[in-house]
C-alpha cells in the first residue's frame, strides 16, 4: 500500500441541496460514511476536512478544520498539514459527495504521479481536482499560491504540474457528484 494519508473533503455549504450534504442519506447510509469506507481501502491515516465540525459529526474518523481559505483549497491546505504531521509523503483527497469513486483510484494516480506535484482524476474530458494525489511537500507552494491571491484548486494543481489520469465516463461516470436533490435521486436510481 502506498504511504498516503486520505482526507475526505466535506467542507462545502451544500446550499443547492439545502445544507448538510455529507450527512444526506444514499441507500440508507450517509454520504460521509460511504466516503470513509472507500478511504479505509486506501490508507490507515484518514481525516475529514470540514469548515464546521457539525458538517461531519458524529464520526469514527479524525475531523480536521479547513484552513481559512475559501473553497476546497482550504481542505487541501488542512489535508497537506495532516499528511505531513503523520509522516506521509502523499495525500489523496476525495470528495464526500462522490459516492461511486473507482476502487483503483489511488493505484492509478500513484502510478501516474512520477515527479509531478499532483495526479488528478479526469473523466469525460473534465478534471476532478478534488480527487487527486498530492505530494505532501506541495504545502510550501500552496502557501505561496494563496499569498499571491490564488484560490482555485485546479489553478494550484496546474502550478505544481498536475497530471490528469482519465477514467471512462460511460456507461456511468465514477466521479458523479451530488449537488442537488435531483442528483441524489439519480444516485439512488444508480444504486438500485
Amino acid at each position: 500500500m502506498m504511504q498516503a494519508a486520505v482526507v475526505v473533503l466535506a467542507g462545502g455549504a451544500g446550499r443547492r441541496i439545502g445544507g448538510g450534504k455529507p450527512l444526506r442519506l444514499l441507500g440508507g447510509r450517509r454520504l460521509i460514511d460511504r466516503a470513509l469506507d472507500l478511504a479505509r481501502r486506501w490508507s490507515d491515516r484518514i481525516a475529514i476536512a470540514v469548515r464546521d465540525p457539525s458538517q461531519a459529526s458524529p464520526m469514527d474518523a479524525e475531523i480536521i478544520e479547513d484552513e481559512a481559505i475559501e473553497g476546497p483549497l482550504g481542505g487541501l491546505a488542512a489535508g497537506l498539514k495532516f499528511a505531513r504531521a503523520r509522516d506521509r509523503p502523499f495525500l489523496l483527497t476525495v470528495a464526500a459527495d462522490m459516492p461511486f469513486l473507482p476502487p483503483d483510484l489511488l493505484d492509478r494516480l500513484a502510478s501516474a504521479i512520477g515527479e509531478s506535484g499532483c495526479a488528478m482524476a479526469s473523466s469525460g474530458g473534465h478534471a476532478h481536482p478534488v480527487c487527486a494525489l498530492w505530494r505532501a511537500s506541495a504545502q510550501a507552494r500552496l502557501d505561496e499560491y494563496v499569498s499571491s491571491g490564488g484560490r482555485s484548486l485546479k489553478g494550484f494543481a496546474a502550478l505544481i504540474g498536475a497530471i490528469e489520469v482519465e477514467w471512462p465516463a460511460a456507461p456511468d461516470d465514477p466521479f458523479f457528484n451530488i449537488n442537488s436533490a435531483h442528483d441524489l435521486a439519480g444516485a439512488e436510481m444508480r444504486l438500485s
